[in-house]
């Protein structure tokens, strides 16, 4: 399997205009994936280096035959402490495109697939603690409800919550079909591909302790920074952007931004766009997991 078809990288000239490259300078690549971005950093790379990371093992397939590039198996909440292992205290430019890839996706033995029959799986790395099957198959209604309600946004959570333990008691879930049996019953009609999407990123999330794996990165990121160095983050649904969003413009994730004595501003990051950047039209036409990517820009300025 080739890298291109292992995930089309999303917004890939934005992406690598908004790190404003330096030929010498050192990056950071939090999500590797098919290694897409990184080899158009890479290509802009003299002296400089760029490091990149993926917790997910069939992501190392795709690691480039280049010195200037270190590949790093790990989840990117601990990417400062390996970036100190290797030497780096700061770096020009960190980009973390936070949607799975194309390979996850199609690869039915992962269980990320609504198209899919495969196992209730959907880790992003064989060393998570938990799986969807283990989710599904033990955690209580109240959990549940809340999983589905605020990492799926379905407004039906609390009556999918009692189903699945009702369900569970006759016959343990195991297989993505066998849950989409289940799904089939509360999905709206018309909507129903967009109902299975929406609970099994639900559990994706959970599994995989995305928000919280999310969060832990963002805070490490403004002192991995140089000063101007850039930060590039694209998300693919409102939770994973209301917090980079507010983290970029506040320097935290809830409350006001903070104020000196003169009124200005206190935060350690400026956004570089007053928007989220969005893909083209033509672009959405040739990938269409490019239709819900925004792209937020900011810089060191502390």
């Amino acid at each position: 399997m080739t890298a291109q078809q292992y995930h089309i990288p999303v917004m890939l000239g934005p992406c690598i205009e908004s790190l404003a490259i330096d030929p010498n300078g050192i990056y950071v690549d939090l999500t590797f994936g098919g290694g897409g971005h990184s080899r158009e950093i890479l290509k802009q790379l003299d002296k400089g280096h760029l490091y990149g990371f993926d917790q997910d093992s069939d992501a190392e397939a795709n690691v480039p035959d280049d010195d200037k590039f270190t590949f790093i198996q790990a989840n990117f909440r601990d990417f400062r402490k390996y970036l100190r292992l290797y030497g780096v205290q700061q770096v020009d430019g960190i980009l973390a495109d936070l949607g799975i890839s194309s390979h996850q996706i199609d690869e039915p033995t992962r269980g990320f697939s609504t198209r899919f029959e495969g196992d209730l799986d959907m880790r992003m790395s064989s060393g998570m603690d938990i799986s969807a099957k283990e989710v599904l198959n033990t955690y209580e209604e109240s959990k549940l409800h809340k999983i589905f309600g605020i990492y799926g946004e379905i407004k039906n959570a609390k009556t999918l919550a009692q189903a699945v333990v009702s369900e569970r008691t006759m016959k343990p879930f195991s297989t993505t079909d066998g849950f989409k049996e289940l799904l089939k019953r509360f999905a709206p009609r018309g909507k129903e591909f967009k109902y299975f999407a929406q609970v099994f990123q639900a559990l994706r999330i959970e599994v995989n302790d995305e928000m919280a794996a999310l969060e832990d990165m963002l805070k490490q990121t403004v002192e991995a920074l140089k000063p101007d160095g850039r930060l590039v983050i694209m998300s693919y649904h409102s939770l994973e952007d209301r917090l980079v969003k507010n983290f970029l413009a506040k320097g935290k994730f809830q409350g006001d931004v903070e104020k000196d004595f003169y009124g200005n501003l206190i935060r350690p990051l400026e956004p570089v766009t007053r928007k989220a950047l969005i893909a083209s039209q033509e672009e959405i036409q040739q990938n269409n997991r490019a239709r819900s990517a925004k792209l937020r820009i900011a810089k060191r300025i502390l």
